[in-house]
């Protein structure tokens, strides 16, 4: 959705940019790390474990109850989930991948990144070359100086390495702050503009509708100037706008719907123009799921009862809102699809709808179609496969998730070698030259 935070990645910096390969474990994809339930896998509710039967009738698992209770929770598998994060972030240092990401979401045992910025200032200790992407900060949920100080620090811990993602977050997450859907958009604005005051300007004076300041000076700063790269995920127009507007780096939405990343980049571009600019691959980030096996049918085999389990019952956990629904409290302006050519990205938010793979739907026949054009397969296949998308989007960057679904730290950790050491070199050996999109966009 607009501005939330997609997964955790790792991406690696090659002459397309970023390219990447995935980082983390247990229910990465979209939300972090693993969640610490007692008596069940990371990422399960007590008592959901996947079952032969679960995959034999192609469930994944159960629904997770909401609230998750504290009665479920085990501090064991918390406390080993951050050790094998931890663990796979120095793996991923060591065998060439440029960086790893973290994103924040809240009450939701389907990650556990309460604090990305916690966890990067952890993993900055731990590795050595590895580039921190917070993805992101939930800017209209916290104090902005706070979080411009917390940054600097981060930039200073890992020695210039911070790219400061911001977004908006999940409306779910509006309920848990009390905060209305309908502030979110000014929230957000007044908060990046905030920021970036605090890390640039020698002091500042700000007077908003939701913060005041008067002659601040934050120590530290940033080690890069005039400061760390930012990303923001977009999907709608007033997200789109602002990025571009700001120069500020997008990864594009579009979930099912393939016309609508196009749709965005045009859009993005034809802002930028306004402005005097002209895009390139450096602006544009994209996500890619990935799994290397020896054959295509072995990857689908492998990955499919955790494709299930993520998409079942991790990913629809408190995500029931559609997105007329959210609109109608003011998340969304009325004018948020207008840039859309091709209809919208997706009728619901993820967890919305029961027909699609999102709304508990996902079964291994359902696995095996989305791997038929995804990159999962041998290692050729997924380096063509990804090379393709980056060509196709005219991303210099490109966020591979390669864990969903609780697989086990020993699997994870084989994918990262095996993408290491059979995909990497071919991502870092291409060069991606134009936005097709964009082309024509400013004549």
């Amino acid at each position: 959705m607009d501005g939330d935070a997609g997964a955790e990645v790792a991406v690696t910096e090659a002459t397309t940019g970023w390219v990447a390969a995935a980082g983390g474990r247990a229910s990465d994809v979209a939300e972090g790390t693993a969640s610490p339930v007692a008596g069940a896998p990371r990422g399960a509710a007590e008592g959901s474990e996947i079952t032969a039967s679960d995959v034999d009738a192609g469930n994944g698992g159960p629904e997770l109850p909401y609230p998750l209770a504290k009665r479920h929770f085990d501090a064991g598998t918390a406390v080993r989930t951050y050790e094998e994060h931890l663990d796979a972030w120095e793996a991923l240092d060591r065998f060439g991948y440029d960086g790893v990401g973290f994103n924040e979401h809240h009450c939701s045992p389907y990650g556990l990144m309460n604090s990305p910025n916690l966890m990067a200032s952890a993993a900055a200790q731990r590795t050595k070359r590895l580039k921190l992407l917070i993805y992101g900060n939930l800017l209209p949920l916290h104090e902005p100086l706070r979080l411009a100080e917390e940054l600097a620090m981060l930039d200073c811990l890992s020695n210039g390495r911070l790219e400061a993602g911001v977004a908006r977050g999940a409306p779910r997450e509006y309920r848990i702050y009390n905060r209305p859907l309908s502030e979110s958009r000014a929230r957000f604005d007044e908060a990046f503009e905030i920021i970036k005051k605090a890390w640039t300007e020698e002091s500042f004076s700000y007077e908003g509708k939701f913060n005041s300041y008067k002659d601040v000076a934050i120590w530290p700063r940033p080690v890069q100037q005039p400061h760390p790269p930012v990303w923001v995920p977009v999907m709608s127009k007033d997200s789109i706008e602002w990025a571009a507007r700001n120069n500020v780096g997008i990864t594009p939405g579009g979930g099912p719907n393939p016309g609508a990343r196009g749709d965005i980049i045009r859009h993005y571009a034809k802002i930028h123009a306004e402005h005097g600019r002209k895009v390139t691959p450096d602006h544009f980030n994209i996500q890619v799921q990935c799994y290397v096996a020896d054959s295509k049918e072995q990857a689908i085999d492998e990955i499919a009862p955790y494709q299930m389990y993520l998409f079942n019952t991790l990913f629809p956990f408190d995500h029931g809102q559609s997105m007329e629904e959210i609109r109608k409290e003011g998340y969304f302006s009325a004018s948020s699809r207008d840039h859309l050519r091709s209809g919208p990205p997706q009728a619901n938010l993820p967890g919305g709808g029961a027909s699609g793979p999102w709304g508990g739907g996902m079964t291994r026949d359902r696995v095996k179609a989305m791997a038929q054009g995804a990159a999962i397969g041998t290692a050729d296949e997924v380096a063509e496969k990804i090379i393709a998308e980056c060509e196709s989007a005219g991303a210099g960057t490109v966020m591979l998730m390669c864990n969903g679904g609780a697989m086990p730290q020993e699997m994870f950790l084989n994918q990262v070698k095996r993408i290491g050491k059979d995909v990497l070199p071919r991502l870092k050996a291409h060069k991606v030259t134009r936005v097709k999109f964009a082309e024509g966009v400013a004549d």
